[in-house]
């Protein structure tokens, strides 16, 4: 086989041979042509393109393109599909960026060629050891983009902690999601994500994603280079926690060298988990996430919907009355007046105003939250969320 008789088994070729080195594939694809030129240089060409002491300048020849033949074969009859970067289905944020991957393997339901086009997709990212604190976050911010107008394409890597905690809550809010894995397609990391991911993949939308060739196992480079996917994949990538050397700090840190717009969730100064969080908005690397219902109008995706009542009080008792007592409803109308009357007013603040007790507080304010009367921050400050009039 002649390299140029396959474009797509040429990538896949010259992706099992220099996939750790995208920028050296691109340079030789722009210098021949095309990937398949490289498989039809001469051993001559080969020693005057690579030198003498090149080991994969040996890999280079019909036997790559033998091997990469029967793998298309071979995962294509297990429904994988591919991406390489040529092909006009390839996402257009990863093909800007001067490292992208020449090759994607896909395991998905949509064709592949459809997964991608032009919505927007966010990376939300951070530590395997998330807190409560951070998973109430995560879920709270794709609940958020998942009420956005222009509904966007979650991205992470299939991790424990935060990873699975956003893909899981993407699919609870019907969004889209795409996992990149760090090993082969022809298998799932962490094991104990495989039943997730078989639902995953036969979701409309979703997908599982890799650059690595199949019977690839978990190593600490892997992760880098998948890093690399999720952050180019996104126009934008979120921090939720991570530590100061935490594998989600190295995908923003590629997301703000890609150019793409970043966002970290602030977290105590004595938590490990926040550090890396911190340090970012620190550095101004980052844009603050406090309030997640803002984050869909800062990432362009529209305004979160606010209801329009004709009066507040109004609007609570019709909505409460039917299912409360009568004291209870005026607790609820009590707090969204004081609520009104000054934006950010914390609970605490509301307790002494009212002389209620803090857990009576905190369950009216979370009702008034749960049905859109009020948004709360993750100071527990709380701003009228309706529009009056």
């Amino acid at each position: 086989m002649k390299g140029s008789d396959s474009p797509l088994v040429s990538a896949i070729a010259l992706n099992a041979i220099f996939g750790n080195a995208p920028k050296f594939s691109h340079r030789l694809i722009d210098a021949l042509g095309s990937a398949g030129a490289v498989f039809d240089l001469s051993p001559e060409e080969r020693l005057a393109l690579f030198g003498p002491h090149n080991p994969r300048a040996a890999l280079i020849g019909p036997a790559a393109l033998d091997a990469a033949q029967a793998e298309f074969e071979r995962l294509s009859a297990q429904g994988c599909q591919f991406l390489d970067i040529f092909a006009e289905g390839y996402p257009d944020a990863l093909r800007e960026c001067p490292d992208a991957p020449l090759l994607l393997y896909v395991r998905s339901d949509t064709p592949a060629g459809e997964l991608f086009g032009s919505r927007p997709a966010v990376a939300v990212v951070g530590t395997r050891d998330q807190s409560p604190y951070g998973r109430e976050c995560c879920r709270r911010i794709v609940k958020a983009l998942s009420e956005a107008p222009a509904k966007p394409m979650i991205v992470s890597g299939l991790a424990l902690g935060v990873d699975i905690t956003a893909h899981a809550a993407a699919l609870e809010g019907g969004l889209v999601t795409v996992g990149v894995s760090p090993v082969g397609i022809d298998d799932v990391y962490p094991r104990r994500h495989a039943p997730f991911v078989e639902r995953m993949c036969h979701t409309p939308g979703c997908a599982l994603v890799t650059d690595y060739p199949p019977g690839t196992i978990p190593s600490a480079f892997n992760f880098l280079r998948r890093n690399r996917i999720i952050a180019g994949l996104a126009g934008a990538t979120v921090l939720i926690e991570s530590r100061l050397k935490g594998g989600g700090m190295i995908t923003a840190r590629l997301a703000a060298g890609y150019g793409r717009d970043v966002f970290a969730v602030p977290g105590r100064i004595d938590d490990l988990r926040s550090q890396g969080c911190n340090q970012l908005l620190r550095e101004q690397v980052a844009a603050p996430v406090a309030v997640p219902e803002t984050l869909p109008a800062a990432l362009g995706l529209g305004q979160l919907r606010r209801t329009r009542a004709a009066d507040l009080e109004t609007a609570v008792r019709q909505r409460f009355g039917s299912a409360f007592p009568d004291a209870e409803v005026d607790r609820l109308v009590l707090l969204a007046r004081l609520i009104r009357a000054e934006r950010g007013i914390g609970l605490d603040e509301l307790c002494r105003a009212t002389q209620l007790d803090y857990p009576d507080v905190a369950r009216s304010a979370g009702l008034l939250e749960e049905e859109g009367f009020i948004e709360m921050d993750l100071l527990q400050r709380c701003a009228i969320k309706v529009k009056i009039g």
